[in-house]
């Protein structure tokens, strides 16, 4: 063994492993070569370094200041910052920003500053900010896609889906006009967090109308967001829109529903004004201010009608006192589809009086004066939804022997 590492000139037969690690270090000797080894030769070597570093200082310098001041690296004018993505924010709102650029070095331009002042502009979604030498410049956008109207007050804005509210452009959109409901319930003075969360809801309710393939959100005329439990919508019909609630979930559901039913409302209610969607088993139907609900009315679906023709309807004595006309609410139970079927209201007469304690007494008196009529059985097999219908309470001055409204009618299987 001892044989084979005999003429290997590393190996020091007299190696200790026990040895003291600074004793083993105290042999080791490191050179590096090309280094002059005399002192003389060391002081040259390191006065030419200097000398070496004081050049490419020089030449950096000079290269900098030809960069900064050569009259080739100069902005000549405005045509020489081009624009693209630009179909809203007009050239003349970018050339502000980019104004006290021109007939300045292409290399003095802060291209961070540059882009985060056009971040800053409404319209402006991202901006990218490259030189083109010589002396050229190219800024490329990205706006922000409008969803929705906004009316932040007496004007009308835009809004896009993260809620940023827009003005409206001052040329007008190249491709023609804009087709989206006015939405309400959001405002320059809550916070961006508020409005984007709205905004989201929006975007989550058009976008389940439209599933279908139709442009439903684009027949809305307004889309309230004041409460997210509770979305409310605008919806033209004919000459007048009937408010809709849709509350939170099944949106499409809820419209095609809504679809359905409104030519059998509106034979039976002309005056309809608002329609509550958010119940499973029945539908709150709300007349316009100062009409009357019909106490006999037929439709396709549902009905609600007077058992006895011959019945007379409750008359208030003419006191001299204000009179206000009853709240009415009809609860309706009737097919969910077309099944015609007729139902009879147990109709209880009653003429709320404004007034004296004398007087409401002589109104309840004269309205309990008529029989009641009864009620017939209606098949409880069949499927039946619920109508509520409720006008706004009207102040009247009724004369004497003057017909009431019936308070409350309802019909149960």
């Amino acid at each position: 063994m001892s044989e084979d590492f005999a003429d290997d000139p590393g190996l020091d037969p007299h190696w200790d492993d026990d040895a003291p690690v600074g004793r083993r270090k105290a042999g080791l000797r490191v050179r590096f070569r090309g280094m002059p080894s005399t002192k003389w030769g060391r002081i040259v070597a390191g006065c030419g370094a200097v000398v070496l570093l004081g050049v490419c200082a020089g030449l950096f310098a000079m290269g900098r200041s030809f960069l900064l001041h050569d009259e080739r690296f100069v902005i000549p004018s405005s045509s020489s910052i081009e624009f693209q993505g630009d179909a809203h924010v007009t050239r003349a709102q970018l050339l502000s920003i980019f104004g006290e650029d021109v007939e300045r070095n292409i290399f003095t331009v802060s291209l961070v500053q540059r882009r985060a002042e056009l971040e800053r502009l409404p319209w402006v979604a991202h901006a990218t900010v490259m030189r083109l030498l010589p002396n050229r410049m190219r800024v490329s956008i990205v706006e922000r896609t409008p969803v929705a109207f906004v009316r932040p007050g007496s004007h009308i804005g835009l809004v896009d889906g993260n809620g940023v509210l827009l003005d409206m452009p001052v040329e007008a959109r190249p491709d023609g006009k804009y087709s989206f409901p006015v939405v309400t319930g959001i405002s320059a003075e809550d916070p961006l967090s508020t409005r984007a969360a709205r905004m989201k809801i929006y975007e989550r309710f058009t976008s389940e109308l439209d599933g279908s393939g139709q442009k439903i959100s684009e027949g809305l005329s307004e889309v309230d967001l004041s409460n997210p439990e509770d979305v409310k919508a605008s919806i033209p019909d004919k000459s007048s829109e009937v408010l809709v609630h849709f509350g939170d979930t099944d949106f499409l559901d809820r419209y095609r529903r809504f679809e359905e039913h409104l030519p059998e409302w509106r034979t039976v209610y002309p005056k309809l004004s608002s329609v509550d969607m958010r119940y499973e088993r029945q539908v709150v139907l709300e007349m316009q201010p100062g009409a009357g609900v019909p106490v006999s009315a037929s439709s396709n679906g549902a009905a609600v009608m007077a058992a006895d023709a011959k019945t007379p309807a409750a008359t208030v004595p003419d006191t001299g006192v204000k009179a206000i006309e009853p709240v009415v609410k009809h609860v309706v139970k009737a097919p969910a589809k077309a099944a015609p079927a007729t139902h009879v209201a147990a109709v209880k007469h009653a003429a709320v009086v404004k007034g004296k304690p004398s007087a409401r007494a002589m109104a309840n008196s004269a309205a309990k004066s008529h029989s009641p009529v009864k009620a017939k059985k209606v098949d409880p097999k069949a499927k039946k939804h619920v109508v509520v219908a409720k006008p706004h309470p009207v102040v009247a001055k009724p004369s004497a022997g003057s017909t009431q409204y019936h308070p409350a009618q309802a019909v149960q299987p």
